[in-house]
């Protein structure tokens, strides 16, 4: 009897602990439970220019959601990862796809050639040339989107990082309200 009484204790102890240690570590539960596969290739990331970690204040919800709440030029504004790697972007929603520029492109990991600057897309600043790239995986807090389209510019074209609609789309809803922008995966 003692022994099933200290089972069942270990058990209760366990599935209270599994919520509070997902929301602190949610990468160990997802290598854990995502199949085994080799990782994919990636074809190209973009950003534009080099974009150094914002330190800006992202508020990460229970489950897969994120707000980040506007800077005071109405903005959203947050450090999302690509790749692994820690860069400072901005969120917009005017964006077709998520747009970065070659240095922050070689910060991420992806490898552009002058000659990969094959495309002409029309930016803020008029035309530029661009490179067409998946980024592997895209995360914000606990949202984790693989395989995102984006676009690489040359660093004069583009200052920072957009995230654009090639993101979130691919998010089960994404809204302003309050001030702030609710991302939910």
């Amino acid at each position: 009897m003692l022994r099933r009484l200290i089972i069942l204790i270990f058990f209760a102890v366990a599935s209270a602990a599994i919520p509070f240690i997902y929301e602190r570590n949610p990468e160990l539960f997802e290598a854990v439970l995502r199949p085994s596969q080799a990782a994919p290739e990636i074809v190209a990331k973009a950003e534009i220019r080099t974009s150094q970690p914002s330190g800006l204040p992202t508020e990460v919800l229970l489950g897969r959601k994120v707000r980040i709440a506007a800077d005071p030029y109405g903005h959203f504004k947050a450090d999302f990862k690509l790749n692994g790697q820690a860069v400072g972007a901005m969120v917009d929603t005017g964006a077709t796809l998520v747009a970065m520029n070659t240095s922050t492109a070689r910060k991420v990991g992806i490898k552009i050639a002058a000659g990969d600057l094959k495309y002409t897309v029309k930016t803020a600043n008029g035309e530029a040339r661009a490179a067409g790239v998946i980024i592997a995986k895209l995360q914000i807090g606990r949202i984790l989107v693989e395989n995102v389209e984006a676009v690489v510019l040359d660093d004069r074209a583009l200052e920072g990082t957009l995230i654009g609609v090639s993101f979130l789309k691919r998010l089960a809803k994404y809204q302003v309200e309050n001030e702030s922008l609710l991302l939910v995966q």
